[in-house]
């Protein structure tokens, strides 16, 4: 499952509806599948973290998908 193209909480409402339907419908939870996301992104605040006084690596900011600055 990649989870990459949707919005941030899209997935994760249609699948908790997914799911809620399959137990109401008398599926047991124990048998409903375990999905886990295939790829990851990692995004890190700079402000915030400058704002905490966190100091974000610059190997690490190399390596984030995506930077928030403002």
């Amino acid at each position: 499952m990649d989870f990459s193209s949707a919005s941030r909480h899209a997935v994760p409402t249609t699948y908790r509806r997914i799911y809620v339907g399959r137990i109401l419908k008398d599926a047991k939870a124990t048998d409903l599948p375990v999905e886990q996301a295939t790829t990851f992104k990692l995004v890190i605040n700079a402000k915030t973290a400058k704002t905490l006084g966190v100091t974000v690596p610059p190997s690490l900011l190399l390596r984030a998908d995506q930077v928030i600055e403002r």
